[in-house]
């Protein structure tokens, strides 16, 4: 079965930084555009970046462009999010979602001084 495994998460002064890591399993991984997606306490589900099945793609939210950058080991099956400069409001839950829509548990980013 399909497994996503995010990690990385935890508290950050504003303007700090943090890489999230998400392993994956249970699909063919190198074939599968990858996303993370966020939500933040009392809201939806918020699109942040896609990249293509071999890495050379990537798109971001413009709220994250510039500040945020994903990229992928295909070789380890996993995906990254590093985040720098980050504001209060990218606290949020963080999730790896494939490109079926299958989603991992979560890592917890808090942004707070």
């Amino acid at each position: 079965q399909v497994q996503l495994v995010e990690s990385g998460g935890g508290l950050v002064q504003p303007g700090g930084s943090l890489t999230l890591s998400c392993v994956a399993s249970g699909f063919r991984f190198s074939d599968s555009t990858m996303s993370w997606v966020r939500q933040a306490p009392g809201k939806g589900l918020e699109w942040v970046s896609a990249i293509s099945s071999g890495g050379a793609g990537t798109t971001y939210a413009d709220s994250v462009k510039g500040r945020f950058t994903i990229f992928r080991d295909n070789a380890k099956k996993s995906l990254f999010l590093q985040m720098n400069n980050l504001k209060p409001e990218d606290t949020a839950v963080y999730y790896c979602q494939n490109g079926a829509g299958s989603r991992g548990q979560g890592t917890q980013v808090t942004v707070s001084s």
